[in-house]
């Protein structure tokens, strides 16, 4: 997709996929930073914190241990910390946000195959979006990406997005009600008004990006493939908006991490920092 291409179908749709963004020594070296990530969750052996930095490791019936996902992974690998700050990630993004931006999500999901837990119910990014007063005008200064380690599809438990979803603005969910690690459920977008049988792939290959809107619905099926379903996912706003994250880009610029971790979503940051293992 061009840039014009891929904010047409965004303000359409509420989604879209830019093709081939990373090469393939680009995507090998994303995944050898996974690698890593990995290894050093499973050294621990449980969720661990260190400041934002999070490690979710859970017990698998048929595997074992497994790493669910990893938030801020950027504070301890450069590769996923030059990834974050791209000039092309703000080249896809800027023309729909601006181009001061913070970053509030830095994130690494895995699903190995096989794993019985690795799903995600359908859900908007924008139930996450808490406390509600540090974000303001929410629907046109946040947007989600994700980029694909590997080739993103059904069998492997690829994203599914309701197109069109986005201009329903927020829903009402059920506050009780997590989205991680429950089966999608076509149910819950008949009781929101919204026909599953338009629902959609986000079919995906490794370096491409996905983009999507704080209010598209969507949701992620298990991995019934023989190869892993990894995706890195980066959320900017833009800054004048939001009164937490790190900076991602000021007037276009690249702003490494640095100094100390800001105050994105972990509340206890200044008064339990760890690290500590997290039951």
């Amino acid at each position: 997709m061009t840039t014009q291409d891929h904010i047409a179908e965004f303000r359409a749709r509420g989604y879209a996929v830019v093709r081939g963004v990373f090469d393939a020594a680009e995507v090998a070296a994303m995944a050898a930073a996974l690698d890593r990530i990995r290894a050093l969750a499973l050294e621990k052996g449980r969720s661990w914190r260190d400041r934002n930095l999070f490690l979710s490791v859970a017990r698998d019936a048929a595997l074992g241990p497994i790493v669910r996902y990893a938030q801020w992974p950027a504070w301890v690998d450069a590769t996923l910390e030059s990834v974050r700050r791209d000039p092309r990630m703000r080249d896809i993004v800027a023309p729909l946000i601006g181009d001061d931006l913070k970053q509030i999500i830095n994130q690494l999901h895995w699903k190995p195959p096989g794993a019985a837990m690795a799903e995600f119910g359908f859900h908007q990014d924008s139930r996450s979006r808490r406390p509600r007063e540090a974000y303001r005008d929410l629907g046109n200064s946040y947007i989600q990406t994700g980029i694909a380690i590997d080739p993103h599809m059904a069998a492997n438990g690829a994203m599914v997005v309701c197109p069109g979803s986005h201009a329903l603005g927020e829903l009402p969910y059920d506050p009780a009600t997590h989205s991680m690690d429950i089966a999608m459920d076509t149910a819950d977008l008949e009781r929101l008004g919204v026909d599953p049988d338009g629902a959609a792939l986000l079919a995906m290959a490794p370096g491409d990006v996905a983009l999507w809107h704080v209010h598209t619905l969507h949701g992620s099926g298990p991995n019934r493939s023989d190869i892993d379903r990894r995706f890195y996912i980066n959320g900017y706003v833009t800054a004048a908006n939001c009164d937490r994250g790190e900076w991602a880009f000021r007037g276009g610029v690249p702003c490494p991490l640095e100094g100390e971790p800001q105050l994105v979503h972990y509340e206890a940051l200044h008064t339990q920092p760890g690290p500590m293992f997290v039951d």
